[in-house]
């Protein structure tokens, strides 16, 4: 008890003189902190909702097999070109080549599978159906291009006709695909008014763009698009033998290659996906609300720290006259702004947590609170309230030890 009054005896002599003037008006301390807390949630929920598209759209290049690929030099994205299935054939021709395989990527309409199953009921030949869309990600399944979780031990289910694997991450619209194969141990509906058939699964997850993904063999997928659907490649995987030197490799393919194929790293086919998305609208957008998100706090902040000083101007003057510098007194208001940076943080950060349940509930995409954008937010926050508070520190200039007397 002794030693918990001597911590409170120490507080109260030495306190920041920046938090003591704070907590003297505690309804504008709150105002204060609420703005914080109200732009750190703009902020998060920008930035989160930015994060989620860049992460989105690197799905499919992150699980990509291979260590260098190839991707039509006029396409942004992996499934937005493609290119000759011949140059596959030459890339297999270069030292130090081990494996090459073909990756088709198409999307379709989608039915789930209980409006297929009303419709059979009722009978009714004016029952109207509402497909979504799903996406394709065809390949040989000796070959596979992709490293999927679950999906190798079920590739040679894809050897029957019709048959896709499900990615179990997909939206719920598709369908509940998961628990009608679990009940039934298959799952039937249409893809592209043509009947499909689940015969398992693997996980991946679905985008702003992408409702979910299907796996179907090379062979499956020139039946629903044509035989000449193979002779163009999306995305060419290829696979090194032990011990090839990555870069001497990339040199001789893309001298053995014409200028429209782009030979790529891991690494360099994620950063491509990324950067493109970020210089669409959507974005765009998100960059620019959480700058707005950022506006808004210094402006809640300004108010409220300019306040502060405007009320205690004649208190300023008087350390003034007892010979505090200016430095000491900015040193005061830039207290006061760390103070309510760090204050503000914690229910905004709180808070975002809550937003951002309540998206992942209505959109049904995955969007965690990761610690590299807190710790931007944060950052952002701290530079918010000292800007704030260097804007607001000019009206200390004005306090004059005259105006004591």
């Amino acid at each position: 008890m002794v030693k918990w009054r001597s911590l409170k005896t120490t507080w109260q002599l030495y306190k920041p003189l920046g938090w003591a003037q704070l907590i003297h008006r505690r309804t504008r301390l709150v105002v204060a902190l609420t703005g914080v807390a109200f732009a750190n949630i703009l902020i998060f929920a920008q930035l989160g909702l930015r994060d989620m598209l860049l992460d989105g759209v690197t799905l499919v290049p992150e699980h990509l097999n291979g260590d260098l690929f190839l991707l039509s030099a006029y396409a942004p994205t992996l499934d937005s070109g493609s290119f000759p299935k011949v140059y596959l054939y030459r890339a297999n021709a270069v030292n130090g080549v081990d494996t090459v395989a073909a990756l088709y990527i198409q999307s379709a309409n989608w039915v789930n599978p209980e409006d297929l199953i009303a419709k059979q009921a009722s009978n009714d030949s004016e029952f109207d159906l509402f497909p979504n869309s799903v996406k394709i990600l065809a390949f040989n399944p000796i070959q596979p291009a992709l490293k999927l979780p679950g999906m190798v031990p079920q590739l040679d289910r894809l050897t029957v006709p019709g048959t896709v694997l499900y990615d179990r991450l997909s939206q719920e619209k598709l369908g509940p695909i998961p628990s009608l194969f679990r009940e039934r141990g298959v799952v039937s509906t249409l893809m592209n008014n043509r009947r499909v058939t689940v015969v398992g699964f693997f996980s991946l997850g679905s985008t702003l763009f992408d409702n979910g993904h299907v796996v179907m063999s090379d062979w499956n997928f020139s039946q629903w698009f044509g035989s000449d659907s193979l002779e163009e490649v999306n995305v060419g995987c290829l696979i090194l033998e032990p011990g090839a030197d990555l870069e001497q490799v990339r040199s001789q393919l893309q001298s053995h290659l014409p200028n429209d194929v782009r030979v790529m790293t891991h690494r360099e086919a994620i950063a491509a996906e990324q950067a493109f998305h970020a210089s669409l609208p959507n974005g765009q957008v998100l960059n620019f609300g959480a700058i707005m998100g950022f506006i808004v706090g210094v402006i809640l902040v300004y108010q409220v720290l300019y306040t502060d000083v405007t009320d205690h101007l004649p208190e300023y003057a008087t350390l003034k006259a007892i010979g505090y510098t200016n430095t000491s007194l900015l040193t005061i208001v830039i207290q006061e702004s760390v103070i309510i940076a760090v204050l503000g943080f914690i229910p905004g950060y709180f808070a975002s947590v809550g937003v951002y349940y309540l998206l992942v509930q209505a959109i049904r995409v995955p969007l965690t609170m990761k610690s590299a954008v807190t710790i931007q937010v944060f950052i952002l926050t701290v530079i918010m309230c000292l800007i704030s508070g260097a804007i607001a520190i000019n009206k200390l200039r004005s306090a004059d030890p005259a105006d004591v007397f």
